[in-house]
């Protein structure tokens, strides 16, 4: 037989295929229009022209692999409001305006003044239900149910005015379910935006309608100064009485021939450890928190040995980890059935959950990253056989706040922020970045004597300029990637941007002298090291140090591995609260 011959393929077809490959890839679920009255996830529909209609854009698609063939990677993926092009416009328009410095005040935020308690930027709660109705009109039941709260949020507030938040359906059945289900809800933040991270709203419904505890992680603690974390604690201590608070860090480290011999209880320190365990602060002070909780209920005394067996750098059993499949039985179980603890683990994404659990079992159980909405499935890991743990996905609450400072906080992935000038501006308007990157002032040769004002975008093109960041084509100063790597930096907490609870800033001196705070801070030498005491003491920097060589190194960690979504802190740039 004659060989087949190949049909001619033109440009213009290759253009055709790319295009629908593009269009293809949009329909997988990038961004659709939608109307704001759609559910789970806000499917795509191709009636647009109603004035109720929005956009929705889902990030951080996940692909499909072998090994999930039982499980949709993308199920509890983010769903958040597409920005217009109008507003993105206009925001990248005040990137050219010169900015002002503000005030200390200007880091201080109050949780209420974020999320209105009592508006209908309230959380959704599952709606009654009973075994009497079928999978079916269950699932209607909610979905209608969201419909309304969705409407009751539209109604009242402009995407534009709105943060991002989580319209998937699918990742609010999570909570739902976690929440039924644990008997402690382990509420975790970060402790450089705790007041964002935590929803007053999910407070009063664990404590008020669920009846349970709430335990608060302050977790990272090594990203701030030691008062300020004092402070979040009695802030939180005095508006909600009835949270549990502890403190937390955790990250995998190494430890080779350490001779330290930590007696303090709140300390879990290893003398000798292998690749791929974790060394964290505050599990002991968690063991207590639940023991004070659960009482004679429930035998914990296995978890206290696993936690001593840690302490004394011994080996401990392995902890079993297990997917579970949603199946819609949300059944609210008897408290402390069978004599087991069930804790839930909730929060915001990229606030350290997954690595939290790494740091209470030991070693890495749970997969971490620092793209939020990492975690794919609903896990349960049994840390002892009387203590099992469940990781509930990333979820972001509706609320108020500046969406710059979402991006931030690392709610909002940095490699798809459209416009990152904005949240570089929020950064350089509370801490000094000018000085910190040591940037001179694209137009300074032209402006000698001066008064230069600098703009966001003066900002990303001094710092293109000098990290040599250039277009491919036109070889120009590429202010976008310049802009990426800063927030990425921000995000790492090499450029760390801790925001503060009401009042702070004059009794800030109070807070730094507070007899608890030389407690966090020897939490944070065990962590840090003794080489960088005086930043942690003192919030402050080192002039005339090379930071473009330090910051390129952690935009290049941060790309280059995902074993830890905690930032490394020993460069003397961490820590700029109280700068």
């Amino acid at each position: 037989m004659p060989p087949h011959r190949k049909k001619p393929f033109s440009s213009k077809l290759k253009k055709k295929q790319l295009k629908e490959k593009r269009a293809s890839k949009r329909d997988d679920g990038h961004k659709g229009p939608i109307k704001k009255h759609m559910y789970r996830g806000l499917t795509d529909s191709e009636d647009n022209d109603s004035d109720n209609s929005i956009d929705v854009k889902k990030v951080n698609l996940q692909p499909q692999t072998k090994s999930d063939k039982r499980y949709d990677p993308n199920r509890y993926r983010l769903h958040f409001l597409h920005e217009t092009k109008e507003e993105l416009e206009k925001r990248k328009r005040r990137a050219y305006e010169p900015f002002s410095v503000l005030s200390d005040t200007a880091l201080e935020l109050d949780v209420d003044t974020i999320y209105q308690p009592g508006t209908v930027l309230d959380m959704p709660k599952r709606p009654t239900w009973n075994f009497n109705l079928s999978k079916e009109k269950l699932d209607d039941r909610e979905e209608k149910y969201f419909k309304e709260y969705l409407d009751g949020i539209f109604d009242k507030h402009s995407p534009e005015e709105l943060s991002y938040f989580e319209v998937n359906l699918e990742t609010w059945r999570q909570l739902w379910r976690v929440l039924e289900m644990s008997d402690i809800v382990l509420l975790i933040t970060d402790i450089r935006h705790p007041a964002l991270h935590f929803s007053p709203a999910l407070y009063n419904h664990v404590t008020r309608d669920l009846g349970k505890h709430i335990v608060l992680v302050l977790n990272k603690i090594d990203l701030a100064p030691p008062g300020l974390v004092i402070a979040w604690k009695h802030y939180f201590r005095k508006c909600y009485p009835e949270i549990h608070i502890i403190c937390f860090t955790s990250y995998p480290q190494d430890f080779k021939n350490s001779e330290k011999e930590e007696k303090d209880p709140g300390k879990v320190l290893h003398k000798k450890r292998r690749r791929g365990h974790y060394v964290a602060i505050g599990p002991r002070q968690l063991w207590q928190a639940c023991d004070n909780i659960v009482k004679d209920q429930v035998d914990l005394s296995s978890w206290q040995d696993k936690i001593e067996l840690e302490i004394a750098g011994e080996n401990v059993a392995e902890s079993e980890v297990v997917q579970e499949e949603d199946d819609g039985d949300y059944l609210q179980k008897e408290r402390y059935k069978d004599g087991i603890l069930t804790i839930g683990c909730v929060g915001y994404p990229n606030v350290g959950k997954s690595t939290l659990i790494n740091g209470l079992v030991g070693k890495k159980v749970v997969s971490v990253s620092r793209t939020p909405g990492h975690t794919k499935h609903f896990q349960t890991i049994f840390l002892t056989p009387k203590v099992k743990m469940c990781d509930c996905p990333g979820l972001v609450f509706p609320s108020l706040v500046a969406k710059p400072l979402q991006i931030l906080a690392g709610i909002y992935p940095v490699a798809q922020v459209r416009e990152p000038y904005s949240a570089v501006q929020f950064l350089a308007e509370r801490i000094p970045v000018i000085k910190l990157l040591q940037l001179t002032h694209p137009e300074a040769s032209e402006q000698k004597g001066a008064n230069i004002q600098w703009s966001s975008f003066d900002i990303c093109d001094a710092w293109a300029e000098k990290r040599g960041f250039l277009t491919a084509k036109a070889a120009r100063n590429d202010t976008y990637r310049a802009a990426n790597n800063i927030l990425r930096m921000a995000l790492d907490g090499r450029l760390c941007l801790c925001m503060r609870p009401p009042g702070y800033s004059e009794k800030i001196d109070e807070w730094h002298e507070h007899p608890e705070a030389a407690q966090v801070l020897e939490w944070q030498r065990a962590i840090i090291g003794n080489k960088s005491d005086d930043i942690i003491s003192e919030g402050s920097t080192t002039e005339g140090s090379d930071f473009g060589e330090e910051a390129d190194n952690a935009s290049s960690e941060s790309s280059a591995s995902d074993e830890n979504n905690t930032a490394t802190t020993s460069n003397p740039f961490a820590l700029l609260a109280d700068d």
